[in-house]
């Protein structure tokens, strides 16, 4: 019997294998656990509507911005996505608001003899919960990220009103694939019979496996292909785009010109919605659209952290991730760059270092968990691509260093991994 919530948090961290901290031993590779935990719940994801959101980069700001804006269209609006950045609670929302501590301790005192019967994976059981929750607080719909991959991810067990495929790129090479295809394939999974499915990105190497897919499934396949124009004033993003045929200019807070992808596959998939019973009209989009930070609580995108010198965090984590990153870091007038920079120990490390701007100052550091690549042989791996610095393990000690050592005109930059981002203070 779990008395309290930390209680409750260390069983679940404790007994459950969790991917985030442990990696590939964590990852189940089929849906039985999750159909298991289901039943004992009376299948709490046949009682709402939802949209289901996969890919490699994109799926965390597509989901948050479909939810904000089907929050703004009146809708009762869950959303569930992986993996949280301060508080385990952060997975699971209704209307932006976190589910609430009792109920997580509710939820493992009920599912505990389950659990131990089970033993699902952490992932599985936090699906299981965010299912739970939704059909217990009656949502309208409910907007599911993929945890990883898509075809045997434990999220693949709902049959929803549309889904989003973001984009295709060389992550989790170990469990996904070793090509662009063979990682299609998987995410390609979670199109559904009679289902339709929006592809944010037309990337020529996957279109005929997605197409393919939806051809087997009777799925109708949309290729998101929305103007979208994004210019940058300040700490926030000006976007001209069409939505029903309507054009609309809109603030948007989630900066980077990555994000005109998200916002295409995002409008496609709400125009979806809107034919087929659903009421959001281009004001709701507008309103979702600028208040999709404050609506969902969405962080660690592209986050202006402080300005002078300008402090910028992302938690862009592989090639596709941090080619963008370079991208944008482009765009910005600064006399010197800092980057602060941990990885985990299972990413391709080498395609990553070669895309890292060597005319940088860097600040090596390490997340406290398991994956965590040592700091000082990640600082001696990045030396061999002509990528210098000093190591400071504990992230926020590494920002000191550079805040100490940048003028107002420079520029720093933090991230490399989710979990580097997920320790600063001030995010």
């Amino acid at each position: 019997m779990f008395n309290t919530y930390q209680q409750t948090l260390e069983y679940l961290y404790a007994s459950l294998p969790m991917f985030q901290r442990v990696g590939a031993v964590a990852f189940k590779k089929d849906l039985t656990n999750t159909l298991a935990l289901c039943s004992v719940l009376d299948n709490p994801h046949h009682k709402f509507k939802s949209v289901h959101v996969a890919g490699t980069n994109g799926k965390g700001s597509t989901a948050h911005i479909v939810a904000s804006v089907l929050q703004s269209a009146g809708y009762k609006t869950g959303l569930y996505t992986s993996p949280h950045l301060k508080s385990f609670t952060e997975r699971i929302r209704v209307n932006g608001q976190e589910v609430s501590q009792p109920f997580v301790v509710d939820f493992a005192n009920r599912m505990q003899p389950h659990i131990e019967k089970i033993k699902p994976s952490f992932f599985e059981i936090t699906v299981a919960m965010a299912f739970d929750y939704f059909a217990k607080t009656e949502v309208d719909i409910a907007v599911i990220e993929v945890g990883m991959g898509g075809r045997l991810d434990s999220t693949n067990v709902i049959v929803p009103e549309v889904s989003v495929i973001t984009n295709i790129g060389l992550d989790h090479t170990d469990m996904l694939g070793n090509t662009l295809r063979e990682i299609a394939v998987e995410k390609a999974g979670i199109i559904k019979r009679n289902v339709p499915v929006v592809i944010s990105e037309r990337q020529e190497e996957v279109v005929e496996v997605f197409e393919k897919k939806a051809g087997k499934e009777q799925a109708p396949v949309f290729f998101a292909d929305k103007p979208v124009a994004i210019a940058q004033n300040g700490t926030l993003c000006i976007v001209d785009s069409v939505y029903c045929n309507q054009p609309m200019r809109f603030e948007f807070p989630l900066l980077g010109d990555y994000q005109k992808k998200n916002i295409n596959g995002a409008l496609t998939a709400l125009e979806y919605l809107t034919r087929h019973g659903f009421t959001i009209s281009a004001e709701h989009v507008v309103h979702g659209m600028q208040r999709v930070v404050k609506q969902t609580g969405l962080k660690g995108r592209w986050q202006i952290l402080q300005e002078r010198p300008l402090v910028i965090c992302d938690t862009g984590h592989n090639a596709d991730g941090i080619r963008a990153i370079v991208k944008q870091l482009s765009t910005y007038r600064y006399k010197k760059l800092f980057m602060i920079i941990g990885m985990v120990s299972d990413k391709d490390r080498t395609s990553i270092f070669k895309l890292l701007p060597k005319k940088a100052h860097y600040v090596f550091c390490q997340a406290a968990i398991p994956r965590a690549m040592d700091v000082h042989e990640l600082a001696k791996e990045a030396k061999l691509y002509g990528l210098t610095g000093e190591i400071v393990p504990d992230v926020n000690e590494a920002l000191k260093t550079a805040l100490q050592k940048a003028n107002a005109d420079d520029l720093i930059f933090v991230g490399g991994s989710t979990f580097i981002v997920a320790e600063l203070d001030n995010l």
